[in-house]
């Protein structure tokens, strides 16, 4: 069985066409060893069989049409959804690709890449995928969120290093890298060690607050829904999620802000008012703070 990635020293960046027809198009492009996208926009039905011994995470993200993955192994299949990103996890494949109509991309990324970024820490996103996938599972999803902005403005960056023949790889990979911070950034990690009510009172207060971000209560009324007091609300909550609940709240509107400029229907003020910000320029330095672009940039695409 042979890799899925290459492994040859002299071969880097590569570009392989394995479907084109007018503007259709499914597009294999190897960046270096260990990170492999696949760029598809097409109008018809494909099916691609990927079986391979590597130990892998997959980040995939559907604009338009859909795509199925079923897993031989567990007799398992996953749909994907329009409008959204998925996370899974894969230490042997053995898969049916089904492609419908579909304007996506898909990235591989191998173990032995991650593993040069890995902190010696669970609770940190990189090390709990890297480790998910040296356990023997077929296939498994992590996470799946909404497509944001910030997600299709690097992505963009990725596919149209193709066209300029500079340091492809290394522009590539840098973007790749970007991709994988913000992503892997999104999931949340919970330490497996925290008890049960601990657990309970963290997640009734993150609900509360998914609930009212741009106007969320005070801590004592927060505290009040959780049945439980002020003090030992914000000691439980930072243990379970590793943020203030100020942080978190910060952290949820700036992620909202990110979905609605993908949606290119509000300006930037009214989006920072919408996520509960009342002044544009504090919005825009806290969204450059945090992800390293002014909400203006993404709107110039």
């Amino acid at each position: 069985m042979e890799s899925f990635f290459f492994n040859i020293t002299d071969r880097r960046y590569k570009t392989t066409k394995l479907f084109k027809e007018g503007d259709e198009h499914i597009t294999r492009v190897d960046i270096s060893n260990g990170i492999v996208f696949f760029d598809m926009n097409i109008n018809r039905d494909k099916k691609f069989f990927i079986k391979n011994l590597d130990r892998m995470v997959v980040i995939s993200l559907l604009r338009e049409g859909a795509f199925e993955i079923f897993d031989n192994r567990a007799k398992k299949r996953f749909v994907t959804k329009k409008n959204r990103i998925d996370i899974f996890c894969s230490s042997r494949q053995d898969f049916e690709l089904t492609i419908k109509s579909a304007n996506a991309f898909i990235l591989f990324i191998a173990d032995f890449f991650l593993k040069r970024y890995l902190l010696s820490n669970k609770n940190e996103p990189i090390d709990f995928l890297y480790e998910k996938i040296q356990n023997e599972i077929s296939l498994k999803r992590i996470n799946t969120q909404p497509i944001d902005a910030l997600s299709l403005y690097i992505i963009d960056k990725i596919i149209d290093t193709k066209s300029n023949r500079s340091l492809q790889s290394i522009r590539c990979e840098h973007s790749v890298i970007e991709f994988m911070i913000h992503r892997f950034s999104l999931i949340d990690m919970i330490d497996e060690k925290i008890d049960k009510e601990e657990l309970e009172i963290a997640k009734k207060a993150k609900a509360n607050l998914l609930k009212s971000f741009s106007s969320p209560p005070t801590i004592k009324k927060l505290s009040r829904l959780c049945a439980t007091n002020e003090f030992k609300l914000k000691k439980i909550f930072k243990k379970v999620y590793k943020s203030t609940i100020y942080g978190y709240i910060q952290k949820l509107r700036l992620e909202e802000a990110n979905l609605l400029l993908r949606e290119r229907e509000l300006n930037i003020g009214e989006i920072a008012k919408k996520v509960g910000y009342r002044h544009q320029g504090h919005f825009s330095k806290l969204f450059f703070k945090t992800y390293g672009v002014y909400p203006k940039d993404l709107l110039k695409k």
